[in-house]
């Protein structure tokens, strides 16, 4: 299986201890988020662990830990963007930290294992089109020799940002605007020798020189591992989606980044609630097991195919 950590909070932003605990003790809970008295166990065992996709905007407290997961295949999804405090109020300095950050990953695990994410793209009166090609160009600078790949997509207008949306004058990404970045962005990453993808966005943008692409990308993990995989459109995804199938390990109303786009926060209240909860030695992220909980063990497996793929 491959693990997702993850679409819904940054865990080596916030919980790497926790996350590196469960590795260590060899499973984890998750609730479902649908059904919160439903948790499932998690088995974590080198066998079953594929690979591990992270998801972050900050890596700096997981990098000092790095060395408990060399027994697992892993990379990063790691967003830049261009916006300002008022946008992602609880991010540190991006040329100062996050900048820096990137690269000294990239130089721990190798550029193809940390993809830069540009992600997601809105468009307001101090956040133009104009202002986005110019801070892609200025990160793409700074990043070229230290990743392969940037992910673009533009917002998408889930219910919990509709209050958000109002307050800092953005919405749904006009179709104009949507095909000029796209081009100009992947006008700028060919520039820097980058491959450029979407992410799980409706619009087609092959024509702009972006292609559809894959977070949990069976390619990269192939050419990770070294073995071909044998697993499925991921179901629990939105149908424009092309991520291998993986299993999400962390939690809703979690995240402490704050960012005024966010789809996995109901808002600041909520999170300083949730995240109040949090023990770096509980199975669960952010709670604990009730009297009312049922944990059943979820069944797990390899995706790998027997056969070993070897890569010239």
């Amino acid at each position: 299986m491959i693990l997702s950590a993850s679409r819904r909070t940054d865990i080596p932003a916030y919980y790497s201890e926790w996350f590196l605990n469960r590795m260590k003790e060899g499973f984890l809970y998750v609730r479902n988020p649908m059904n919160p008295h439903q948790i499932s166990r998690i088995d974590l065992s080198p066998e079953v662990v594929d690979c591990i996709v992270f998801w972050t905007k900050n890596p700096a407290d997981m990098m000092g830990r790095l060395g408990a997961l060399e027994r697992y295949p892993y990379y990063f999804q790691f967003t830049l963007t261009g916006y300002g405090k008022d946008m992602e109020p609880n991010l540190p300095d991006k040329r100062e930290v996050l900048i820096p950050a990137f690269r000294k990953l990239s130089e721990r695990i190798g550029k193809e294992r940390v993809i830069w994410r540009y992600d997601p793209v809105l468009v307001n009166r101090r956040y133009t089109a104009a202002y986005h090609v110019k801070a892609f160009g200025e990160i793409a600078d700074s990043l070229a020799d230290h990743t392969r790949k940037v992910v673009i997509s533009f917002v998408d207008m889930y219910a919990k940002l509709r209050r958000n949306a109002r307050t800092f004058g953005f919405g749904e990404v006009a179709s104009e605007d949507m095909v000029y970045l796209a081009g100009e962005m992947a006008r700028i990453a060919a520039e820097h020798g980058l491959a450029i993808e979407s992410c799980a966005e409706r619009t087609d943008l092959r024509e702009a020189g972006v292609r559809h692409g894959s977070c949990i990308d069976q390619r990269l993990i192939e050419e990770i591992t070294g073995c071909s995989f044998s697993g499925g459109k991921d179901r629990n995804q939105r149908k424009e989606c092309g991520c291998l199938e993986s299993i999400e390990v962390g939690a809703y109303d979690t995240c402490l980044n704050g960012c005024r786009y966010c789809y996995a926060n109901h808002g600041d209240g909520k999170v300083r609630e949730t995240a109040g909860l949090y023990r770096a030695d509980s199975p669960l992220l952010c709670g604990e097991v009730g009297a009312e909980d049922k944990v059943t063990d979820r069944k797990v497996k390899s995706l790998k195919d027997a056969q070993m793929r070897w890569f010239s």
